[in-house]
């Protein structure tokens, strides 16, 4: 039985398709399968939302990044 991998022309996608399959991939995960994070690795989310938090303006709206990202499509 062939790999649904084996008939993906990967290669033949757009950006953004390419970007739309890795979103399903990781939707696609269950939260319990997920390995725990470290304790460095909590440290950092922490450290980030407090920043996220402290400075809102600094922050872009995800369309706008990914706009950016499309070469502004």
């Amino acid at each position: 039985m062939a790999s649904p991998l084996t008939t993906l022309d990967i290669d033949g996608l757009t950006v953004e398709q390419k970007l739309d399959l890795i979103g399903q991939l990781w939707d696609s995960i269950p939260d319990e399968a997920m390995p725990p994070l470290t304790d460095a690795q909590l440290r950092e989310l922490d450290r980030r939302i407090a920043r996220a938090d402290a400075n809102p303006h600094l922050g872009r709206p995800w369309e706008e990044v990914k706009a950016r990202l499309l070469g502004g499509r």
